[in-house]
């Protein structure tokens, strides 16, 4: 018998959670018993096209107007409209934008069946705050949800120090990885092949968004300046920082005053940031908390060393011997650089990204 199965999101733009909702999404539905529909709040994004065509994609868009007793109205009859027609309707329903509360509103509605999908150690970012955390839980009705999935050890561990009585409801899920159209799409040229021909030259990539709240790039931006400022090293590295965001003009005016253009060089976001990766000698990351972040397998699945701060799912990848860990702390990635850049590091063992992903959909298709 053929499963309906839905999940919620808010778009499918460039990004960590949306690139492992596509890789979900299409990995389910070449299953012939899985009926598939994905709700969005705004159907646009550049991965739309990149869905399996077996996929319905409908939209859930709240109402923004400024007038609250009008727009609370009018998602009112928005939400009562959705439960006339898709009240228990799934079989299965996930909301995969932990941060929605639209997404989580019709995730929970479509089935008894239904899944709170956390991509975030939600106590790290309310730097420990538990009751932000409980108000953000809360307003997603975190009760109502039959699981709750978090992407690492750590988030769940969090989220049990503040809701142990959740303890049957949490379950660890790591993301699925699309390993073999990664190692294809590694292969297609750039514009930019002048950037790698120095062979010389240690390359670290940093790949995401450019929101300093989170990912911390001033601490890459910092450490590069003690490394240029070095006779040992200043000739013998570059910073590739590939995305964009609301901080993108901060980090060029940061990389600017400093006179580091020669050593840091934005390119921007791309769709296909593998062939980057692939040409890079170390991924870091220097962020102040995660989730467990997707481009961690994509380091790993291209036999990449990762520099990473100490965030949530860390643990899982340094176990396996694929990272460097390092402090929150601007001298000591300075030091992590400098020992990589001087010393070199390679992995150490082959990382075996399908049986990874069999793990992972195994534990997933439990859920259904």
């Amino acid at each position: 018998m053929m499963k309906k199965l839905l999940f919620s999101a808010v778009n499918l733009d460039v990004g960590g959670i949306e690139t492992a909702l596509v890789t979900l999404l299409n990995t389910l539905a070449q299953n012939r018993n899985y009926d598939i529909t994905l709700f969005l709040e705004k159907k646009q994004g550049l991965f739309l096209n990149d869905l399996d065509k077996k996929i319905k994609i409908l939209e859930f868009t709240p109402n923004n107007c400024k007038n609250v007793p009008l727009r609370k109205l009018i998602n009112l009859l928005k939400q009562t409209i959705f439960k006339l027609k898709y009240k228990n309707k799934f079989d299965f329903s996930c909301c995969y934008a932990t941060y929605s509360n639209p997404s989580a509103f019709v995730a929970r509605t479509a089935s008894k069946n239904s899944v709170l999908w956390c991509h975030c150690d939600y106590l790290s970012y309310f730097y420990g705050d538990i009751n932000k955390t409980k108000e953000f839980f809360e307003e997603k009705k975190y009760n109502e949800f039959n699981k709750i999935i978090f992407v690492s050890k750590q988030s769940k561990k969090s989220f049990l120090k503040i809701y142990p009585e959740c303890k049957e409801k949490a379950i660890c899920i790591n993301n699925l990885i699309d390993y073999k159209k990664i190692i294809s799409k590694s292969e297609e040229s750039i514009d930019e092949t002048n950037l790698f021909e120095n062979k010389n030259i240690i390359t670290f990539i940093n790949i995401g968004r450019h929101e300093e709240r989170q990912k911390r790039l001033s601490r890459i931006i910092e450490a590069t300046k003690l490394l240029k400022q070095e006779e040992e090293t200043k000739n013998k590295f570059r910073v590739i920082f590939v995305g964009d965001g609301p901080d993108t003009k901060e980090y060029e005016k940061l990389i600017k005053e400093n006179n580091l253009n020669d050593k840091i060089i934005l390119v921007g976001r791309k769709k296909n940031p593998y062939p980057y990766l692939k040409k890079s000698d170390c991924l870091i990351l220097t962020s102040d908390y995660e989730g467990f972040p997707v481009v961690y397998v994509e380091g790993m699945i291209l036999n990449k060393p990762i520099i990473t701060t100490n965030v949530s799912g860390t643990d899982e990848i340094k176990e396996k011997g694929f990272a460097i860990i390092t402090d929150k702390d601007i001298f000591e990635i300075y030091i992590t650089m400098k020992n990589f850049i001087l010393n070199k590091y390679k992995m150490k063992k082959e990382f075996n990204p399908e049986a990874y992903n069999n793990e992972i959909l195994e534990k997933i298709e439990k859920l259904f």
